[in-house]
């Protein structure tokens, strides 16, 4: 079974999150949105499929990386996140929550062993590829 099947987004503190998403869209030509900015990929096994990660900075005081105490966290794409999580927790992994389920994925968050929080994302990309097609950063 594929556990990480790749990056699904980069998240981080920032004192300012509009400051920034504006300073990397002038600056690097980040198309950005209220919440960051969507990168697209083809996935290589099947190229004609749109893939996609979230670049995304959030206020320093967000409680959203709690209880880890780090400025950032990482998400990884998943597939099939209900056997994951089975998996991770038969190996004593610490499971934040209960996996949550929207129309673009589901969602669930761990711990890694210096307790750094990692969002896990099994995503549904047609949906982003509805949302954001031709509003992405390539």
């Amino acid at each position: 079974m594929k556990k990480v099947t790749g990056i699904g987004g980069i998240f981080f503190k920032t004192s300012d999150p509009e400051k920034m998403k504006d300073w990397y869209n002038k600056n690097l030509g980040l198309v950005t949105n209220e919440y960051g900015s969507v990168f697209e990929f083809r996935n290589s096994d099947e190229p004609d499929k749109k893939g996609y990660s979230v670049w995304s900075p959030f206020k320093n005081d967000t409680n959203y990386f709690q209880p880890s105490e780090k400025e950032f966290m990482i998400n990884y794409r998943v597939e099939n996140i209900e056997k994951l999580v089975e998996e991770l927790r038969d190996a004593g992994v610490t499971i934040c929550d209960e996996i949550e389920a929207f129309e673009y994925g589901k969602f669930v968050h761990i711990l890694d062993p210096e307790n750094n929080k990692i969002e896990l994302w099994e995503p549904v990309d047609s949906v982003f590829t509805g949302m954001y097609e031709g509003k992405t950063t390539k």
